[in-house]
């Protein structure tokens, strides 16, 4: 795979790879949904094995629909951080947009708690909106609710007394946020999709950046790696690392990889074609987006590792979070998926940007 290399600093953070979940409802062997409560504690388990298997952060994104029945993420890493010792839990994404940020900050402080400090948030405006109607918010606003509110969450994770003003909810007047923070602010990544604003808004908060890409090329989202560090040093803050958030499947070989996620794929985005306007892909179409110049990490583990090594200098990033699986795999699909990842993913993935920063220093 070619691609242009980043022109920036070197690299000044430590490689991490992380897993994100929607929550995916899973199937049996007999291809029959499951219960939502079973997909709930199979999430448990998978982030159980995440931890075992030696990845650095597992996520789950926010959604409230019957195929990511996944409303309450706090509560299912709860458990997962109840089982686990190594690994980071946070949100992957958090629609801040439709939340309070007094609540977000106190639900993930307390999982800081229970964790001993392995908790990272991730904050989005919300690709899928079905939490808008849901709580009662008016799409017209969605941009202002997203800005006040990722402006308050700044203030209150500094730590100390907040006072605060907006529109789109109850001031603070120097207000004491509990429980506080026992190990310092928790990391905060903002989830972009293709906004400059939104890349602007990190980096004025002081938060680190994670691209999702989604679908094309993901060597188009290179100028919002560059847009952010430019934006860091203008506002005069500290260099801050840069992630990226894709889809993907593991499995022993790339035809078994490609052949059990196309057809789930294929029907998850033919249903939301129909809500959020996505074409809906074809095989071949398919077969770029899993090809060495699409966003889709789907095949074997030396294919899948190679893709992340070519990626990630290109992006000028240092954090890759696999969004695994697909609505209809079955669990013990995911769970090989999760155990490839960690044992022979992540590893080659190091081993191929050591060998590339060695022969560089040549």
């Amino acid at each position: 795979m070619t691609t242009t290399p980043f022109s920036a600093a070197p690299v000044q953070f430590p490689l991490t790879f992380g897993l994100h979940t929607f929550g995916d409802v899973t199937h049996d062997e007999e291809d029959r949904p499951l219960s939502h409560a079973q997909a709930i504690r199979n999430v448990v388990e998978q982030g159980t094995l995440a931890d075992q298997v030696g990845v650095d952060f597992f996520g789950i994104g926010e959604h409230h629909t019957d195929d990511f029945p996944m409303p309450a993420a706090d509560v299912v890493l709860s458990a997962i951080a109840a089982r686990t010792s190594h690994i980071h839990l946070g949100p992957a994404v958090i629609v801040l947009s439709s939340d309070d940020p007094v609540r977000v900050f106190q639900r993930y402080s307390t999982l800081n708690a229970i964790s001993s400090g392995r908790v990272e948030v991730v904050l989005g405006r919300g690709s899928s909106i079905d939490s808008f109607p849901l709580f009662g918010y008016d799409l017209a606003d969605y941009e202002v609710l997203f800005e006040e509110k990722v402006a308050l969450f700044a203030e209150i994770v500094k730590g100390g007394p907040v006072t605060w003003q907006g529109e789109t909810r109850a001031s603070l007047h120097s207000q004491d946020i509990v429980p506080h923070t026992e190990f310092g602010p928790f990391p905060v990544w903002v989830g972009v999709g293709g906004s400059p604003q939104s890349v602007i808004r990190a980096a004025s908060h002081g938060f680190s950046l994670m691209l999702a890409i989604i679908g094309g090329s993901p060597l188009r989202f290179a100028p919002f790696s560059q847009l952010f560090r430019q934006a860091l040093e203008r506002l005069g803050r500290t260099p801050l690392p840069v992630g990226v958030h894709s889809l993907g499947h593991v499995d022993v070989t790339d035809e078994k990889a490609r052949e059990a996620f196309w057809p789930r794929y294929r029907e998850v985005m033919r249903r939301y074609s129909r809500i959020r306007g996505f074409a809906i892909p074809t095989r071949e179409s398919f077969l770029h987006e899993v090809g060495p110049q699409g966003a889709l990490y789907v095949g074997s583990p030396e294919t899948v590792a190679q893709k992340i090594a070519a990626n990630l200098p290109a992006l000028g990033a240092t954090r890759f979070d696999l969004k695994y699986g697909m609505g209809g795999l079955s669990h013990q699909a995911l769970m090989t998926a999760i155990e490839l990842y960690g044992t022979q993913v992540v590893p080659r993935v190091r081993e191929l940007l050591a060998e590339a920063r060695d022969n560089s220093s040549q």
